[in-house]
């Protein structure tokens, strides 16, 4: 049974602002829409982020997933209004146990891509249905969306998003996730600026 629902919402004051915090759940998943000002103004400005406990929680350097995430909440408040879709999926959707295996065969020299194929997934789990069921249970449906990755960008379309505008959503690489980066770019293909 499937309980798809707009379960649980508050104010939630952060260092970007004040933002409307909106818990829906769908198959006993909960995911957030973190919504700033008139966001039904369309194109909503967009960002939708995935879980990475790693780096938004224990502060890993391997990513850019907090930066991306700070970032994205910054260009929100500054333009006054959007919305940012966190969705929990893990390791891009093969879970933090599988997250770490992957990690450990990094250690051994091989990409996140090639981790991930090793372990017996896609390169990237990922789906943004959910996401898009979001925006539009939030009334968005027409987007200018912040994100590097082309995928993102074809499965909210083919979910009945209308992406008017992508917004380039690099972060400066460090010593330490460059070789992460430049993974995103040459094996999936993210958009390089």
């Amino acid at each position: 049974m499937s309980d798809d629902t707009r379960y649980a919402e508050c104010f939630l004051p952060t260092v970007h602002g004040k933002f409307r915090c909106i818990v829906f759940r769908f198959d006993n998943e909960e995911h957030v829409a973190l919504c700033l000002g008139d966001y039904a103004q369309e194109p909503t400005l967009v960002r939708v982020h995935s879980e990475c406990l790693t780096g938004e929680v224990f502060g890993s350097l391997r990513c850019d997933c907090l930066p991306q995430f700070d970032h994205a909440l910054q260009q929100i408040a500054d333009h006054g209004s959007g919305v940012l879709v966190y969705l929990r999926q893990e390791g891009r959707g093969i879970g933090l146990g599988n997250k770490i295996r992957a990690y450990s065969l990094q250690d051994q020299g091989k990409d996140t891509a090639d981790a991930n194929v090793m372990l017996g997934f896609n390169i990237d789990e990922r789906t943004y249905d959910i996401a898009a069921k979001i925006l539009l249970a939030l009334g968005v449906n027409n987007i200018q969306i912040m994100t590097n990755n082309p995928e993102k960008i074809k499965s909210l379309e083919q979910s009945g998003i209308v992406v008017t505008k992508q917004i380039p959503h690099w972060i400066q690489s460090t010593e330490h996730n460059a070789y992460y980066i430049k993974t995103k770019k040459i094996k999936m293909g993210h958009i390089n600026p």
